[in-house]
């Protein structure tokens, strides 16, 4: 209960803050990252979670379906058929070579060996623009841009899981099992395709017999009841939940467009709760002792992973193409590491090979100054685009009118 009342505190906090973090560097998911940590064995002692508590992998689990569940419903398919070729790239040449080039500096500055090196690679190659969410949720914004860091972060989530439990299998103690594990890998993948697919398309389909149909005030929770049937049958079947989410958010925005809309408040609602639940979690995680355990080299990886691997590895997969100078930029500089990170990251933790420790810590610290770099730049740099009214509100108040009505959630900085 003590969780439960830090996070009603935070969240009131937050809501206070929220239009002061929607124009400036302020960021609520900084907030609740702080807050965490404050109240954790590290601090102040108020509450007591550690990385193998059941709270921390369901907070973040859910956190991660919700996001990626509402982040499909933004993508206009006909558009992604129009411009698919920058998000290609992104996944198929930035997100390898990050993998590849994160995987070289763990093994030579943190000593890794070379399978767990691989594996920190791959833990941290998902992006996560949740973090990002005045470049990504403002129409003035180009589409192409918005276009490329929702579609890439929406699918390496479910790119990166596979070769994620693959080295963890190669990295543990029954070394060399990873490939008859790789027809289950594929299997669940396919799954969760399968399953965010069909499972709007049925529910699509029941609301057009004649006898059926939700009233007006209860039609946002058709697409929640499909998320969270979608959700458990995932863990039922061991679907991965993560493809299912963003391939049933995409669907129904595509086929019940009037769905999407009356969902849209809802959904955004929600998943900002279980951002932040995930994120007040996670920053309990946050102790000294974690900072101290990572050492200098580990500093330093963190820094050029964060600086250099994401916008490098961005910048070299979009040579050549039409994408502007300055959007390629923005592009590279956003690819922050968020739950997908944290829930890969609890998985390496339990899986017990043998420096899942060390792995742990880097990945965990690593989130977390991600976290703050982008979450904390996404408003200066949102301005470049124009972008002025960030939270719906004017910045003064020149008409003498006190009476415009405040916002109680952020809907530019996260």
């Amino acid at each position: 209960m003590v969780l439960v009342v830090v996070f009603g505190v935070a969240l009131l906090v937050a809501a206070l803050l929220s239009g002061l973090a929607a124009r400036t560097v302020l960021s609520t998911s900084f907030l609740f990252l702080i807050g965490g940590a404050l109240v954790s064995d590290g601090f102040l002692g108020l509450i007591h979670i550690t990385p193998d508590s059941e709270i921390v992998s369901v907070t973040a689990d859910l956190a991660l379906f919700a996001v990626l569940f509402t982040d499909g419903t933004h993508v206009s398919l006909p558009a992604l058929r129009a411009n698919w070729r920058n998000p290609a790239r992104a996944l198929g040449l930035g997100m390898p070579l990050a993998f590849a080039f994160m995987a070289l500096i763990t093994h030579y500055l943190v000593g890794l060996d070379w399978t767990t090196s691989f594996l920190v690679g791959a833990v941290l190659a998902p992006t996560d623009p949740v973090f990002a969410s005045a470049i990504v949720g403002r129409r003035e914004v180009p589409a192409k841009l918005r276009q490329l860091l929702n579609v890439e972060s929406g699918i390496n989530d479910g790119l990166a899981l596979p070769v994620v439990l693959v080295l963890i299998s190669a990295a543990g103690p029954v070394a060399g099992s990873a490939e008859t594990s790789l027809g289950t890998i594929s299997l669940e993948l396919l799954l969760g395709v399968v399953f965010g697919v069909v499972l709007p398309l049925l529910v699509s389909h029941l609301v057009r017999f004649r006898l059926l149909g939700a009233e007006p005030k209860l039609q946002p929770l058709l697409p929640l009841a499909t998320g969270i049937i979608l959700y458990a049958a995932c863990h039922l079947t061991h679907a991965n939940p993560y493809l299912a989410a963003f391939s049933a958010g995409a669907v129904l925005a595509h086929v019940s467009p009037e769905a999407k809309a009356s969902f849209e408040p809802l959904g955004e609602a929600l998943a900002e709760l279980a951002k932040f639940a995930a994120l007040l979690v996670f920053g309990a995680l946050l102790t000294p002792r974690l900072f101290e355990d990572l050492s200098w080299g580990g500093y330093l990886a963190v820094f050029l992973a964060i600086v250099l691997i994401r916008p490098a590895s961005l910048l070299l997969s979009l040579l050549g193409t039409r994408i502007s100078r300055k959007e390629r930029l923005v592009a590279a500089w956003f690819g922050p590491k968020g739950f997908a990170s944290v829930v890969y990251g609890l998985l390496v933790l339990q899986s017990g090979i043998p420096q899942a420790d060390e792995a742990f810590t880097l990945i965990a610290v690593c989130i977390a100054f991600s976290i703050i770099a982008h979450s904390s730049t996404d408003v200066p740099i949102a301005r470049a685009f124009d972008v002025d009214d960030l939270v719906g509100i004017p910045d003064g108040d020149d008409s003498g009118n006190s009476s415009a009505p405040h916002p109680l959630a952020a809907t530019g900085a996260t």
